[in-house]
């Protein structure tokens, strides 16, 4: 009886472990359509600084806005923070976000996390920067068009529903400030 519950053990450990070891092996065929896929965003990389205004039920408010983007795991997806300071410096809007490129559906994704809010929504890259959007539950969507162009980076959200014309509620205008090394700077080594 002991000989058979081990023998048990054993296979279903086996078993657990198969999908496991299949997470682990990598796909260069599918890195590097990744990593291609996401060098199309390779303008984003930087530090940025401007602008935000948002329009909303209590009237319309305007922000520094800060952008930081940066590759990691060896290109194959981008991470970006966002920030938004009041007139006397205090933080008052915070978003990070991660895209990437699933080679399997050849499809961009953005996860974002902001407000005690979060979501997977389609991305696409265009000729002129990219498009990311929110379905709502009545049927209506939150567009947001970015255009990167000589080192400036506007983005435009508008409220989209059928049968009427889209209406704009916020804009970020940020010019590339320079380089970084985040987010992979500063990882913990092997070795203290």
């Amino acid at each position: 009886m002991r000989k058979s519950l081990i023998a048990i053990w054993g296979a279903a450990m086996l078993l657990a472990a198969a999908p496991a070891s299949a997470q682990m092996r990598s796909d260069p065929a599918a890195i590097a359509e990744q990593k291609a896929a996401m060098a199309r965003l390779a303008k984003l990389h930087g530090e940025w600084r401007g602008s935000a205004t948002i329009t909303g039920p209590a009237g319309t408010t305007k922000v520094v806005q800060t952008e930081r983007v940066g590759p990691m795991l060896d290109g194959t997806v981008l991470v970006v923070e966002g920030r938004g300071y009041d007139d006397g410096g205090k933080l008052v809007f915070n978003a990070f976000a991660v895209i990437s490129y699933d080679s399997a559906t050849d499809q961009y994704a953005m996860s974002s996390w902001t407000d005690g809010r979060s979501g997977k929504f389609p991305f696409a890259v265009t000729d002129t920067g990219f498009e990311w959007s929110i379905p709502l539950p009545n049927g209506a969507t939150i567009k947001y068009v970015a255009t990167l162009a000589d080192g400036k980076w506007t983005e435009v959200g508008s409220y989209v529903s059928s049968g009427m014309l889209p209406v704009e509620f916020a804009k970020l205008e940020v010019s590339r400030t320079g380089d970084t090394a985040w987010p992979a700077a500063g990882f913990v080594p092997a070795v203290p």
